[in-house]
């Protein structure tokens, strides 16, 4: 399976099944009168939202759907089978847009939990003659026929769920950091850019095993990412559900001058992309502390303490100050304004693909 975020699909509701003209034809009963079924109603096309799916991916194999029409209404007053409804199952925080010739607009937002939205209405089943019969038409020979059922072309989008998002330029150490606190086993290697799609990792209390906080590493930001530069302007959608963001800088990128540039350029990016993310509660990291010297260590956090900055020193590698910051994170996910409750996958999805790694969500203690 290919991690996939975005996809168009037609969905073709069912037609109505046309009415019936009939007549009773019984012996001994002479001019038994009309007795056409009427038809069948047709298959709605409905979407319902589903924790345990993480990609749009089958929806870029098949991309029209159409529900079962209705049944033809039949003599002896027999009414035509509804035809079934479709469902099709999305993930959790999928955007429904409409596309028509007025344009595109939002139609449905799945970011509750078994969401179930009507997309495509089936058509409705036509009347058969037995129903127009009255004292002044006794025998009428004519029926109505079903109506088509709506076609509709839609985009989809999704936008991951998560309660923390972790953020940072390329090699900052991200997916280290989450695979050293989840079971999540994103690729890691030393070249820019190593993590193309974003990676789950979930993490459950101790004290508390129905307790969880997830976490969603996005691909590195560069400069320019709300342009289009790098994989940011694909992926930076993703951070907009999360509750807080955790901001992770390598001590390799900080310089003497200004040790914080890299926070600055990250946040004017989000700023630049959404005005909303860039005043969104943040946890500022420094990682890679193990390439520090105890000198060099004790002047950044004195810098830190002297800029009124509360940063977390850890290095995700040797496991060095992760306890502080998981404390921190797990008070932030109590704190931060509740959303949309998150739904936790029950199993993890392997990597199948290593030109496209499937986010892996895994289960884990701290």
């Amino acid at each position: 399976m290919r991690f996939v975020d975005e996809a168009r699909i037609e969905v073709r509701a069912g037609k109505g099944g046309h009415g019936c003209i009939s007549f009773r034809r019984e012996k001994f009963v002479p001019r038994g009168g009309p007795d056409g079924g009427n038809g069948g109603d047709g298959g709605s096309v409905l979407l319902k939202a589903d924790g345990r799916l993480l990609s749009l991916y089958d929806f870029r194999l098949k991309r029209l759907y159409e529900a079962q029409s209705g049944r033809p209404g039949q003599g002896s007053q027999c009414d035509g089978k509804k035809g079934e409804d479709l469902v099709l199952h999305l993930p959790v925080g999928t955007l429904v847009y409409l596309e028509d010739q007025a344009g595109e607009r939002l139609l449905a937002d799945l970011s509750d939990p078994e969401a179930l939205v009507t997309v495509a209405a089936g058509g409705r089943g036509g009347k058969g003659n037995e129903h127009f019969k009255s004292s002044t038409m006794r025998a009428p020979r004519f029926a109505q026929p079903g109506e088509p059922g709506e076609i509709r072309q839609l985009r989809l989008e999704l936008k991951i769920l998560a309660d923390a998002g972790l953020i940072g330029l390329p090699n900052a150490g991200k997916s280290t950091f989450i695979s050293r606190v989840s079971a999540a086993r994103p690729k890691i290697a030393a070249y820019p850019f190593t993590t193309l799609t974003p990676n789950l990792g979930v993490m459950i209390n101790d004290v508390d095993p129905d307790k969880r906080l997830v976490l969603a590493d996005i691909p590195g930001l560069i400069e320019g990412a709300h342009q289009g530069q790098g994989l940011g302007l694909r992926f930076l959608k993703h951070v907009e559900r999360t509750r807080f963001l955790v901001h992770i800088l390598s001590a390799e990128d900080m310089d003497d001058a200004d040790p914080w540039a890299g926070f600055t350029l990250i946040n004017e990016e989000l700023r630049r992309f959404d005005p909303d993310l860039a005043q969104r509660r943040q946890v500022e990291v420094v990682n890679k502390i193990d390439l520090l010297t105890p000198e060099q260590l004790a002047a950044l956090e004195a810098r830190a303490t002297a800029d009124g900055r509360r940063v977390f020193f850890i290095s995700a590698r040797d496991g060095l100050g992760l306890e502080p910051l998981v404390d921190e994170l797990w008070r932030l996910r109590d704190s931060a304004e509740p959303h949309t409750p998150l739904v936790h996958p029950q199993e993890s999805v392997q990597v199948a693909d290593e030109e496209f790694p499937e986010i892996e969500v895994i289960y884990t203690r701290e």
